[in-house]
């Protein structure tokens, strides 16, 4: 017998006490306003994150979401300003990360013209365009430690000067940060600044992985699969309970953003009314990947493997995250016994011929 669900009851208001044996997706969209995120938290420790986040929305404190790729930081980010006085103003979103380091202090801080080559006309920089707003810096443990100073200055006097100009500028924003990495550590390494890191945490917020909530899991998989239903017109209705045990009990290292791709995958492979996604697949992953692991050799696999997961597979990608040659990687690989997918294998092997 398959379990049906219904695409409605997805968030924390509106959960049934009592789950129904055969309920049905319906074509209606989440209750919730657009200009509201859709949260999804059965769980208490991601209830808890959203308790933090509407008793600090309200103020203009600056907040510091901390937790794993695709946790979801942005939808935090985006629920604090929508129920912060600053919602009828602009919130401004940039990855530090996914911009390069030359370039990022004029994003940041804007440019006057002829400031550098092809300066042709003066820019505005995102402070200056989220004034009476919200700024959301993502990733930003990538800033580079020689723009780090210019940051400090302007969440605490609230002014910079663009780059290649003279003149003060001054703004009023809310900044709210979001990292993967661990900036005590980095501090202690030497490649984030103390002072900086006091003036961004000034209300911290961890976001737990998707492994510690499994809570959260089924009405995600019944979200994602309304949504994606929807999108590629696909008469989907139900879900085996199996199906739903193997997507609980796999680790996702990759988090709702994985979850998230799964899915969509599943719909588009599914040929009936019943979800029909490759969970095959994740048990083979989850016997791959430990959930505790206990040796340095289990660890320094672990990592491996979330990694290759974070790039689909690909050695040269994986390499630069790990901050290591190719060939080292795939030495390591070899050596920890770790599985590569044929695809990627192969042109690894001829990588390496040539």
């Amino acid at each position: 017998m398959y379990s049906t669900v219904n695409s409605n009851g997805l968030t924390s208001q509106d959960r049934r006490n009592q789950e129904s044996p055969s309920e049905s997706f319906t074509s209606e969209r989440p209750s919730s306003g657009p200009s509201e995120p859709e949260v999804i938290a059965e769980s208490p420790k991601l209830r808890q994150v959203l308790t933090l986040a509407e008793m600090v929305a309200p103020t203009d404190c600056a907040v510091l979401l901390q937790g794993e790729t695709g946790t979801g930081k942005e939808v935090v980010a985006e629920m604090i300003h929508n129920r912060s006085s600053r919602q009828d103003h602009v919130l401004i979103k940039i990855n530090c990360a996914a911009i390069p380091s030359g370039l990022l202090e004029s994003e940041l801080f804007g440019h006057e013209r002829g400031a550098f080559t092809g300066a042709m006309t003066q820019r505005l920089g995102r402070f200056e365009l989220a004034d009476k707003g919200t700024l959301f810096l993502d990733e930003v443990g990538d800033i580079p430690l020689e723009l780090q100073p210019k940051l400090l200055r302007v969440l605490q006097e609230q002014e910079f000067e663009r780059l290649g100009g003279t003149r003060t500028v001054r703004t009023h924003v809310r900044l709210i940060a979001a990292t993967h990495r661990n900036l005590e550590q980095m501090v202690s390494e030497g490649k984030f600044r103390v002072d900086l890191l006091y003036r961004l945490n000034v209300f911290p917020i961890n976001l737990p992985p998707l492994r510690e909530r499994a809570e959260d899991i089924p009405p995600l998989v019944r979200y994602f699969t309304s949504k994606y239903a929807r999108e590629f017109n696909k008469p989907i209705d139900a879900i085996p309970p199996a199906t739903m045990d193997g997507m609980v009990n796999y680790l996702w290292p990759g988090n709702i953003r994985e979850l998230q791709n799964f899915i969509e995958r599943a719909v588009i492979l599914s040929r009936g009314r019943v979800l029909e996604p490759p969970v095959n697949e994740l048990i083979r992953l989850n016997r791959e990947v430990p959930a505790e692991p206990v040796t340095l050799r289990d660890a320094e696999r672990v990592h491996i493997l979330r990694t290759l997961e974070k790039t689909n597979g690909q050695l040269a990608g994986a390499a630069v995250l790990l901050g290591m040659p190719r060939s080292t990687l795939f030495y390591r690989i070899r050596r920890l016994g770790i599985t590569l997918p044929r695809s990627h294998k192969s042109r690894t092997l001829s990588a390496k011929a040539s």
